[in-house]
């Protein structure tokens, strides 16, 4: 998307990853979508995307679950997907690093921040990201990538830019203990662009690329 190349367009500027949000679209959608080059597809429920990526696999295709994931579904997750977004308690790091087949590469996990300290939002605080980043550090199965978060969706843009800003001072200390850490995703279609100036080096994308979501599909992961 070229707003995402104009948006990143600045001196020292990690490349930023272009995530299509995929839930309920279907696998045909997908498939489209790859074909013209898109490699990465987000879900939000474990059971809706299942038989997406069984019916994709052929295609190579990278799978980041970034909906709320239930602990016991931990196992089915570990397993089906690269990344696994929404991590934000020590009993969900067990699970899935308990899980992870050693067949496969280490899971590739980010830590879910809730920024806003909304009520109704998953989401560790801030000052549990260190003790969760250990955990994650300390499992062979997992790999620790950075940081997510869903700004409170207020209209008044400014806050939510104050929120990114927030996120990636976040990440900068994060990175001062694990200097290999890259991700820090954050921003949607409505507000990359803001995302994307503040820090992100990965914005969620869903409706600006497949249009209209369609009725919702699956059970909560």
């Amino acid at each position: 998307m070229s707003l995402i190349e104009n948006a990143s367009r600045r001196p020292g500027r990690p490349t930023v990853r272009l995530l299509a949000v995929s839930k309920t679209r279907d696998a045909n959608a997908i498939a489209d979508m790859a074909r013209a080059g898109q490699r990465a597809f987000g879900e939000n429920y474990v059971q809706e995307a299942l038989p997406k990526i069984q019916a994709l696999r052929g295609l190579g295709l990278e799978w980041h679950l970034i909906g709320h994931l239930q602990s016991n579904k931990a196992a089915l997750a570990a397993n089906a997907f690269d990344w696994v977004q929404t991590v934000d308690r020590s009993k969900l790091v067990a699970a899935l690093a308990q899980h992870r087949a050693d067949t496969l590469p280490p899971l590739d996990v980010l830590i879910q921040v809730n920024i806003d300290d909304e009520a109704s939002k998953s989401g560790c605080h801030p000052q549990e990201i260190g003790a969760l980043a250990a955990a994650i550090a300390a499992a062979p199965r997992l790999r620790l990538r950075g940081l997510m978060a869903i700004p409170a969706p207020v209209p008044d843009m400014p806050r939510r830019r104050h929120a990114f800003a927030d996120m990636a001072a976040l990440f900068d200390t994060l990175a001062v203990q694990y200097p290999h850490i890259d991700t820090l995703s954050m921003g949607m279609s409505e507000d990359f662009v803001e995302a994307i100036t503040e820090g992100a080096t990965m914005v969620r994308i869903g409706s600006a690329l497949f249009g209209p979501r369609a009725p919702k599909q699956g059970t909560p992961a």
